[in-house]
């Protein structure tokens, strides 16, 4: 006689009362939901907001064999969490505050999450959870002061850094005076963009490619800089190139260059990891690659 074929355990997920939560957050915040999608497609600043909840999906899919073998314990702390959710965003409705009806749809899958699965499936899915406050904007006046602190910082790195090339400079403000041209480093040259993208991936990154906390954490850090130099190297590639051809240091080119820039900041943050791997492994004698 031969065994039969053990049978792949059944899920124990309530997929009905899922699924009405999902029909019901969907009701309730589609228009919130509609305007964020139309921002990512429409802010430059925000281009990575597809990839956020397609990321965080990836990652709830990976685990799924883990998450089908749990047993919900459904936690009534997650109900008020919920609850929560659904005051910010009357609030923000009539206040107008997209901020707040952004994250109010966040907290309200956490709560949701919460409620139906408990503190072991809470656990098991709060890095992807986490990730998706990435795809809110910031709020505009966080937006504003943060970005003009970030312009006088690139125009500063970029006035010394054109001398050391051959290239006289003399600053005012965030604006540029060059020999042949006047740069102005505006809020999309700001850094802004690869500062938000940067940080964003490199938490992904450190998910995917490091175990070890403090690395993490160490990587999340070391994209403030590396972001910070890179759009600086941007301002001043763009000095140099304006005195050799002014009209590049605008339009499609000058959005290219931004582009290979990131790119440049991305391979940064992975060589800076690689080479603190080594460190630590020399340090650490208990350290595994």
């Amino acid at each position: 006689m031969t065994s039969a074929p053990a049978l792949a355990p059944a899920s124990r997920l309530p997929w009905v009362r899922i699924a009405w939560f999902g029909v019901l957050m969907i009701a309730c915040y589609a228009p919130v939901l509609k305007l964020l999608v139309w921002q990512w497609d429409n802010d430059p600043d925000m281009g990575h907001g597809f990839f956020v909840p397609v990321i965080a999906g990836f990652i709830v899919w990976q685990r799924r064999a883990e998450l089908l073998s749990m047993t919900p314990r459904p936690n009534w702390w997650g109900l008020a969490v919920v609850l929560y959710g659904g005051l910010q965003l009357v609030i923000a409705t009539l206040g107008a505050e997209l901020f707040l009806a952004r994250t109010a749809f966040v907290i309200t899958l956490i709560g949701a999450v919460w409620l139906l699965g408990g503190d072991a499936i809470m656990k098991k899915l709060a890095f992807p959870l986490f990730l998706l406050f990435f795809m809110v904007p910031i709020p505009s006046v966080v937006y504003n002061r943060i970005t003009f602190p970030l312009q006088i910082l690139a125009s500063r790195l970029a006035e010394n850094a054109l001398p050391l090339l051959g290239i006289p400079v003399a600053r005012e403000g965030n604006i540029l005076n060059l020999p042949n041209q006047q740069l102005s480093v505006v809020e999309a040259c700001s850094g802004i963009r690869s500062l938000l993208s940067l940080t964003f991936l490199s938490l992904v990154y450190g998910f995917f490619f490091e175990k070890k906390a403090w690395m993490r954490v160490l990587l999340f850090l070391a994209t403030i800089p590396i972001a910070i130099v890179a759009n600086a190297s941007r301002v001043t590639l763009t000095g140099v190139i304006s005195q050799w051809k002014p009209e590049l240091a605008e339009g499609f080119f000058h959005e290219s260059t931004g582009w290979v820039i990131f790119m440049i900041a991305l391979v940064i943050l992975i060589l800076f990891h690689q080479a603190l791997a080594r460190v630590a492994r020399r340090l650490l004698p208990g350290e595994r690659p």
